[in-house]
């Protein structure tokens, strides 16, 4: 990406090379002779990460037009001066096309379909399984995995991590047509903390309404079944507890229903089940749909027993995760609630304690095991029309250097970061602007995007933010202690064109029937039998749950065997 000094003459001498280079319409992707004359005209490398990819000549000559989406917080992707810092690193010009999220929805298939006016690469293209067979079978596409020896970064990716690599590969034909995301923390997997008001909690005590506990229990880790949340939850309900002369404005349980954080799962975990949004886990290899579980409707029964009983505020169904937030600062409200971090969610984080999971009526202690992935999949494609594919690649590669990463996905060196190393060699986070909180600054700075950070790059380039260590730590203690490793997410997997042609036929019907049944359940009063009868019999010949599940069944036998 050029520096505002570039000049409209040399912008327009530009135009002219690489219009007799070959230009939009010429694909000079043919490794040989192509590639010879970059190294030879162009000083093309890309096995020194120290040195430019483009010469001066070459930088001049050769540019490329990336369409991306971008929060609206964020600079205009060509002013960012991480993009800048790796334009005077790599030598490589890319004038990036910035659009809302909604405009590129409405412009994707557009664009797809008019061959003659594509850009040269999507960056949060946000292509799914089904879209990238589609188009590689049209040959729309570039498959990546025919020039990895342009990209040493993600080579070494897919070398040492076989995992990663096979959440990419086409089943198809066995190719890799995206660059991925890959953020890998150990978060997403388990989406729910219970944090737990201690200061409600001492009095409740106090009164005698919650037997069992000491005073002094009241601590992170502190254990509560089913039995003592309820009477502790019905007490918050029925006093004054935040003093302000009300009993009709304490929100005793919280959360966000069907929210990626924060959401109702974990309540199912009282009942032994590992739920998730799609009501879909792997339990000891095999694909085991939650629902299916007559747990399940004793769960939802018992649940929809506290909605009744005003301990769980039917808010929680219907308000937006904003609303959540927002109604948990200022005068306290909130006796309990699932999130990540009690300190985003409370003005008084510290008057809130975190739990282990409830223990159920019949002893069981576990929780939500989300299928978030730490892998994004299609983030970046590229199309087949784009000239001195080799080059491109090569700059993407780039990315994949953990320091790059941390800057791509934070912000860069000088504003998000200092610019002196800690003792360690690591990147260190400055202080926050004031006026500012640490999202605003990240969006407005960093672009997001294709990044590659997992263990080395925390233990040994940058420093994680500092709330992100703190819900690791929690996790750590308080969440995936309780999960059997017996089970585990159905991620990222892999379809073949048949199969997706079965899930894009029923799996929005089978989606539709369980979230409209369950949500009725939930604020009704639960299901009885019959009706939960009549349920499971509907589930597999009303909405075909069972061909669904061979899909995922053999998509995730293929994956484990690779």
């Amino acid at each position: 990406m050029r520096g505002k000094t570039t000049s409209v003459l040399l912008l327009a001498v530009s135009a002219l090379v690489l219009t007799s280079c070959g230009g939009k319409k010429a694909n000079s992707n043919n490794k040989g002779s192509s590639v010879e004359k970059l190294v030879s005209e162009y000083g093309f490398q890309w096995k020194d990460a120290t040195k430019p990819i483009l010469n001066k000549k070459g930088s001049e000559a050769i540019s490329f037009n990336i369409y991306s989406s971008k929060n609206a917080s964020a600079l205009d992707y060509n002013d960012m001066l991480i993009m800048q810092n790796l334009y005077e690193s790599t030598g490589v010009n890319v004038s990036w096309e910035n659009v809302s999220e909604s405009v590129y929805t409405q412009q994707k298939n557009l664009i797809f379909g008019d061959a003659n006016n594509r850009p040269d690469a999507i960056y949060h293209a946000g292509m799914g399984a089904g879209e990238m067979i589609k188009y590689a079978k049209r040959k729309v596409l570039v498959p990546i995995s025919d020039y990895l020896e342009y990209m040493p970064n993600f080579k070494k990716i897919l070398e040492d991590r076989p995992d990663i690599k096979n959440q990419l590969i086409n089943v198809e034909d066995g190719k890799i047509y995206s660059l991925p995301r890959i953020e890998e923390m150990g978060l997403l997997q388990n989406p729910n903390l219970l944090f737990l008001n201690k200061a409600w909690t001492v009095q409740a005590i106090k009164a005698g309404a919650l037997k069992g506990v000491k005073e002094s229990d009241v601590k992170d880790g502190l254990n509560l079944n089913a039995g003592q949340m309820e009477s502790l939850l019905t007490y918050f309900k029925n006093n004054d507890m935040n003093g302000n002369g009300k009993t009709d404005d304490e929100r005793p349980l919280n959360f966000v229903y069907n929210n990626w954080q924060g959401n109702q799962c974990d309540l199912y975990g009282m009942f032994g089940l590992n739920d998730n949004l799609e009501h879909r886990v792997i339990v000891d290899g095999k694909v085991t749909y939650t629902i299916m579980d007559d747990r399940f409707r004793d769960a939802t029964n018992f649940i929809a027993d506290w909605v009744n009983k005003g301990l769980i505020d039917k808010v929680s169904f219907e308000q937006s995760q904003d609303n959540f937030l927002a109604n948990g600062k200022g005068l306290e409200t909130y006796g309990a609630f699932y999130w990540w971090e009690s300190e985003t969610v409370v003005s008084n984080p510290d008057n809130y304690i975190t739990m282990n999971p409830l223990i159920g009526p019949n002893g069981d202690q576990t929780v939500c095991v989300s299928n978030n992935p730490e892998v994004g999949i299609g983030e970046v494609i590229i199309f087949s029309t784009c000239p001195n594919v080799e080059v491109l690649l090569a700059y993407f590669d780039r990315y994949y250097d953990p320091e790059v990463s941390a800057q791509i996905n934070y912000g860069p060196v000088g504003i998000v970061y200092e610019e002196t190393k800690d003792d360690k060699g690591m990147l260190v986070q400055k202080p926050i602007p004031a006026g500012m909180t640490s999202d605003e600054l990240r969006l407005q700075n960093a672009p997001f995007g294709i990044i590659y950070l997992s263990d080395y790059a925390w233990n040994n380039v940058v420093n994680m933010e500092p709330r992100a260590k703190l819900r690791l730590e929690r996790l750590k203690k308080y969440e995936t202690p309780f999960v059997s490793e017996k089970v585990q997410p159905c991620g990222n997997l892999q379809f073949t064109l048949e199969e997706l042609n079965v899930l894009s036929t029923y799996e929005t019907n089978l989606n539709d029937y369980i979230r409209t049944n369950l949500i009725k359940w939930l604020l009704k009063g639960g299901v009885s039998d019959a009706d939960w009868s009549k349920f499971q019999k509907e589930m597999t010949e009303k909405v075909y749950l069972n061909d669904i599940k061979k899909v995922y069944q053999d998509a995730y036998d293929r994956y484990a065997k690779m």
